[in-house]
C-alpha cells in the first residue's frame, strides 16, 4: 500500500496495526471471517469508480458493458450455487435486504414474526430498535426455557394466534439447525410468506452441513462475509413469484447505485464456494465448533443448548461467576477475539449480558482443526479463572501469537 503510506500515512499506520492484529490474534466472533486475496483484489479494483442504477441491460448511465456482463456473471453463480430461480446482488448489507423484503411483501402495520433478539435473533427481525419493529407489527417467538431451542409446536400456535404477514427463520445467536421443512408448513398455514436469513449460515448450507432453505422458503436473504468467505454485502434469492418485487424494492425502493467492487468480490467468493475445497472448509467449521464446545464442557462451562450444530458456541458464564463483557475484554488481552451477547431469559441488561458467543469461521480459514480447538478451549478458561491478572493474560496472548504464526491468516501478508 505504497500510494496510501505516502498520501495518508495516519489512516495506512492504522490500517497495518489492524492487519496484525487480524494475524496475531485468534478471532472467535462468528460474523468475521477472512477473505482471500482474490477477494481483496476485487474488493479494491477500478469497479468503485463506476455509477451503475438499475439492473443489467436496464442502466440510467451509459458506459455499463462491463458492469453488466459482471453482475450478470454474479447473478448466475448465485442461483446456480443455491438453486434458486431468482437472485438480486445489489443489497449492500444484510439488513438493507431484509428492508427490501419488507418492503417487498408487507404493507405497513402488517404482522412480521422472527426469533426475539434476546433469544438469539437479529434487529432486523422486528425487534422495538430497529425500524422493522415500528413500520410493522412485530410478533416474536422465543426458544425454550429448558431445552432453549426453538419450540416449532410454540411457533405454529403463535403464528396462528397473531396471523403474520412474513415469518423469518434465522439468527446470530443460535448454535442449532433450523427445521425449514416445518417452518414452511407453518407459513403455508397462516397464509405468510417464509423469508429465511441464512446469513450466518449459508457457507455451511452450501457445504451440505446444514439443512437448505431453498425448497422451502418463498425468500432467502444472507450477507456475503460470515461462513460465505466474501466481501461485506448482501443477496437476496427467491422465487419467480416475487422476483419484480423484490428488484423494484432494492431499486429504485431502497438504494442507488450498487457497490460494483463489491458485486464482483461476491462473484469471486461465489466461484471459490463452489469447489470441493469449500465444502470441506464448511464441514471442518462445524467439527471444530463441536471440538471447542466439547473443551468448554470439560471444563465447566455451561453451553446454551448443551453445545452446536453450527459454527457458533453461546455461553452462559453465570456459573464462571464473570460476566459477559469483562469476560469478552479479558480475553482480548490474552489475544483471543469474541464478543459478550445476552443469552435467553439473561436477566443482565444488553450492554453488560451473561454470555459470550464464540464461532469458529475465522480460524478454519486459517487452517486450524480439533486440536488447535482444544488449546484455545484451555486458554478460555485460563483466561477466564484470571481475568483481572495481567501478566497471566500477556502470557496467554504471546502463546496465541506463536500459535497463529504457524497458520497464516489469508489475504494478510505481514512485513
Amino acid at each position: 500500500m505504497t500510494h496510501l503510506a505516502e498520501t495518508d500515512p495516519e489512516l495506512y499506520r492504522l490500517i497495518k496495526q489492524e492487519e496484525g492484529y487480524q494475524a496475531e490474534s485468534v478471532r472467535l466472533i462468528p460474523s468475521e471471517n477472512y477473505v482471500s486475496a482474490a477477494v481483496l483484489e476485487a474488493t479494491g479494483s477500478v469497479l468503485t469508480n463506476k455509477y451503475s442504477e438499475g439492473y443489467s441491460g436496464r442502466r440510467y448511465y451509459e458506459g455499463q458493458r462491463f458492469i453488466d456482463q459482471i453482475e450478470t456473471i454474479v447473478i448466475e453463480r448465485a442461483r446456480a450455487l443455491f438453486r434458486v430461480e431468482h437472485a438480486n446482488v445489489q443489497p449492500y448489507s444484510g439488513t438493507p435486504a431484509n428492508l427490501a423484503v419488507y418492503c417487498a411483501l408487507l404493507k405497513p402495520g402488517e404482522g412480521l414474526m422472527g426469533l426475539a433478539l434476546p433469544h438469539g435473533g437479529h434487529l432486523s427481525h422486528g425487534w422495538n430498535v430497529s425500524v422493522t419493529g415500528s413500520f410493522w407489527r412485530p410478533i416474536h417467538y422465543m426458544v425454550d426455557r429448558e431445552t432453549q431451542r426453538i419450540d416449532y409446536d410454540a411457533v405454529r400456535e403463535l403464528a396462528r394466534r397473531e396471523r403474520p404477514r412474513i415469518i423469518v427463520t434465522g439468527a446470530t445467536a443460535y448454535p442449532r439447525e433450523f427445521d425449514f421443512r416445518v417452518f414452511s408448513e407453518i407459513a403455508k398455514e397462516v397464509d405468510a410468506y417464509l423469508l429465511a436469513d441464512i446469513s450466518h449460515i449459508a457457507g455451511l448450507i452450501v457445504a451440505g452441513v446444514h439443512p437448505d432453505p431453498a425448497p422451502y422458503a418463498d425468500v432467502i436473504v444472507t450477507t456475503t462475509h460470515k461462513t460465505l468467505r466474501g466481501p461485506r454485502g448482501a443477496m437476496i434469492l427467491c422465487r419467480e413469484a416475487v422476483a419484480e418485487k423484490i428488484d423494484k424494492a432494492v431499486f429504485p425502493g431502497l438504494q442507488g447505485g450498487p457497490h460494483n467492487h463489491t458485486t464482483a468480490a461476491i462473484g469471486v467468493a461465489l466461484k471459490e464456494a463452489a469447489t470441493a475445497e469449500f465444502r470441506e472448509y464448511g464441514r471442518q467449521i462445524v467439527r471444530n465448533a463441536k471440538a471447542l464446545a466439547e473443551g468448554l464442557l470439560e471444563r465447566g462451562f455451561n453451553l446454551v443448548s448443551g453445545g452446536t450444530d453450527n459454527h457458533l458456541i453461546l455461553i452462559d458464564l453465570t456459573n464462571k461467576q464473570v460476566i459477559g463483557k469483562k469476560a469478552a475484554q479479558a480475553l482480548d488481552r490474552a489475544g483471543i477475539v469474541c464478543n459478550y451477547n445476552t443469552v435467553p431469559f439473561d436477566p443482565r441488561k444488553p450492554f453488560s449480558p451473561s454470555g459470550i458467543r464464540l464461532g469458529t469461521p475465522a480460524v478454519t480459514s486459517r487452517g486450524m482443526k480439533e486440536p488447535e480447538m482444544r488449546r484455545i478451549a484451555a486458554w478460555i478458561d485460563q483466561a477466564l479463572s484470571h481475568s483481572e491478572d495481567a501478566a497471566i493474560l500477556g502470557r496467554i496472548a504471546g502463546e496465541v501469537k506463536d500459535l497463529c504464526r504457524g497458520f497464516p491468516a489469508p489475504g494478510i501478508v505481514l512485513g
